[in-house]
């Protein structure tokens, strides 16, 4: 640009290259070196970036991201803007896509009850479709391959009354596409999921009372014809108590065998020489602040009854019911609440306790936990449930019903529980399971 020539103040221009779109901002940013500078500002950039991808502004930007202009160049060349196919062969809505670990196929679910598999190639093409409406299922809703992408397990929905939460998990063999076997599978939020390569992982809900029911997680045999009558091809895994209507939804398996010291890690150790119980970690807070300051306990809806330590869960109850009979309740508990605390006492000492030594000795040893959405007061779920899963329990053999266990252990501990504070609708696990 000439000398001679007035040059524009930077704000002028600032407030003009407003006006332009992202291309033509990169054009006149190569007419000089002012207006080069203008066209890199980090504000211009900010405003340029929520406009074009007409983000939130309540948004962030990436936290690894270096500048609003690498973020918006970073996004324009990774995600597709150009539509290069179409796949038209579902007819209703698709609710659910996984890809195989090698990438090489996906399988995509439907409300037609309709599983697809198709080949993740250039030109994507169809491989294989299985209709699961002659197995009175009503929709697919979730799909997983297992780690050497040799079977795909597939969850859906039966036919039933509006109120059913009934489902079934099925198995498909990768190799001719034909059904292996199929699993009860309730509620079906519980998706199911694969433990290793020929084992998966089922549930199955039974009502205690109104609002109390006990979930049961069942580990499955992917091969159900197996020729001897002495092997199982079921076994309970862990069987936990539900309050005010939660239950169990969608269970998944974190590897964490191959990481030594993973950062996510949760030190079970330190937790078991802390607190017998089961931790909570509270994810509820705000800030820090609001962290440090010491929260007042609740106020109880009830009258508290005192702390029975080892007294037997049948005296805490035999105590209740005479304070009721008595009048000793103030004020006098509903029909829900009183449901509610008895099967609190009853859990109290019907519970087994953590594993006493729940780190790996064997440096082969795999470590796995499961994860799945809990709650605790509501019927929508607000918690994550960590749970690990010891060496013997990753098998079919032995007790159909699990390991043995004392007449007073009827239900199974938590390791850890995450309280969101919120009804969680969806939850993954990033590829390294970290």
């Amino acid at each position: 640009m000439d000398a001679a020539c007035p040059r524009l103040p930077d704000t002028v221009l600032f407030e003009i290259f407003l006006y332009l779109d992202h291309a033509d901002v990169l054009s006149v940013g190569l007419v000089c070196q002012q207006w080069r500078a203008v066209a890199r500002d980090e504000f211009l950039w900010k405003e340029l970036f929520y406009r074009y991808y007409r983000v939130s502004r309540d948004v962030p930007r990436h936290p690894g991201a270096v500048s609003w202009y690498d973020e918006f160049r970073r996004l324009y060349d990774t995600i597709p803007c150009v539509e290069v196919q179409a796949l038209k062969e579902h007819n209703d809505q698709v609710l659910h896509l996984s890809f195989s670990h090698s990438g090489c196929l996906f399988a995509s679910c439907s409300k037609d009850c309709t599983v697809k598999i198709w080949s993740n190639e250039l030109d994507i093409s169809l491989q294989h479709s299985s209709n699961m409406r002659p197995y009175n299922w009503s929709y697919t809703q979730f799909s997983q391959f297992n780690s050497d992408d040799s079977l795909l397990l597939v969850s859906g929905v039966f036919v039933g009354p509006h109120n059913s939460s009934s489902g079934e998990i099925a198995v498909i063999s990768m190799e001719n596409f034909t059904l292996l076997s199929r699993v009860r599978n309730k509620p079906y939020d519980v998706f199911g999921c694969w433990l290793n390569e020929t084992n998966l992982i089922s549930g199955n809900l039974h009502r205690i009372g109104r609002i109390t029911s006990c979930s049961v997680l069942w580990l499955n045999n992917a091969f159900q014809g197996i020729e001897s009558e002495n092997v199982n091809v079921v076994k309970r895994l862990f069987k936990i108590q539900n309050l005010n209507a939660s239950t169990i939804r969608t269970v998944m398996v974190a590897d964490c065998s191959r990481y030594d010291s993973p950062d996510l890690l949760l030190d079970y150790e330190e937790q078991l020489a802390a607190s017998s119980t089961c931790p909570v970690f509270d994810l509820g807070s705000d800030s820090e602040e609001e962290e440090a300051k010491p929260k007042p306990p609740p106020e109880p809806a009830v009258q508290e009854l005192p702390d029975a330590g080892g007294v037997p869960a049948e005296h805490g109850l035999q105590q209740l019911f005479d304070d009721i009979m008595e009048g000793h309740m103030r004020p006098a508990m509903t029909e829900t609440e009183l449901e509610t605390k008895v099967a609190e006492l009853f859990v109290r000492n019907r519970t087994k306790p953590p594993e006493p030594n729940l780190l790996p000795t064997d440096s082969n040893s795999k470590t796995k936990y499961l994860i799945f959405t809990t709650g605790c007061l509501t019927y929508s779920p607000h918690q994550i449930g960590i749970k690990r899963i010891l060496p013997h329990q990753m098998t079919t053999a032995g007790p159909v019903l699990g390991e043995e266990r004392r007449s007073d252990e009827f239900f199974d501990s938590l390791d850890h529980v995450i309280d969101i504070h919120g009804h969680i609708i969806g939850m993954g696990l990033s590829p390294d399971h970290r």
